[in-house]
């Protein structure tokens, strides 16, 4: 069921952009994910909700925009977080016209239990194409996930 706050945004924001901001891969020197045997691999995965911020144009006119973090990492062990064999992360930025004036909890609630939808598809496709592209097997993510931080119920830095 969908709180007040997380369904006032919803009807007041609508999605004008999603983009990535950074992205970053390595396969570490050594390891050809080619010709070995990534079945034995850790995945150890990110997704966290990092900023939001709302700006105001000079037309009167706001956006509401959200910037979301995650990744995936191959590891050999669950303690190896620091020195992955080889990993894939982006950032995206999330932007939503405001159509109409919110509390601060509103904006908070629908970057932490909303965004994350949208920004998902976009996810499971760079990082399939990206694995791909490395020449490793195809990772198949679930059809949606809600960012880590989400239940939290904590303020994102604005």
């Amino acid at each position: 069921m969908i709180n007040t706050n997380l369904q006032k945004a919803i009807e007041c924001l609508r999605i004008s952009d999603l983009y990535v901001r950074n992205l970053e891969s390595k396969c570490n020197e050594g390891f050809d994910p080619k010709h070995s045997d990534m079945e034995d691999l850790i995945i150890q995965t990110k997704h966290m909700v990092t900023k939001s911020e709302i700006l105001q144009s000079d037309e009167e006119e706001k956006l509401f925009r959200v910037c979301v973090e995650v990744g995936v990492r191959w590891a050999r062990e669950a303690k190896d977080t620091s020195n992955p064999l080889l990993f894939i992360e982006a950032e995206f930025v999330a932007e939503y016209s405001v159509t109409d004036d919110l509390p601060e909890e509103c904006f908070n609630e629908f970057a932490l239990k909303n965004v994350s939808y949208h920004v998902w598809p976009y996810w499971r496709e760079l990082l399939t194409s990206q694995c791909d592209r490395m020449r490793m097997p195809r990772l198949l993510l679930p059809m949606t996930q809600v960012a880590h931080n989400s239940g939290h119920g904590e303020k994102i830095n604005n």
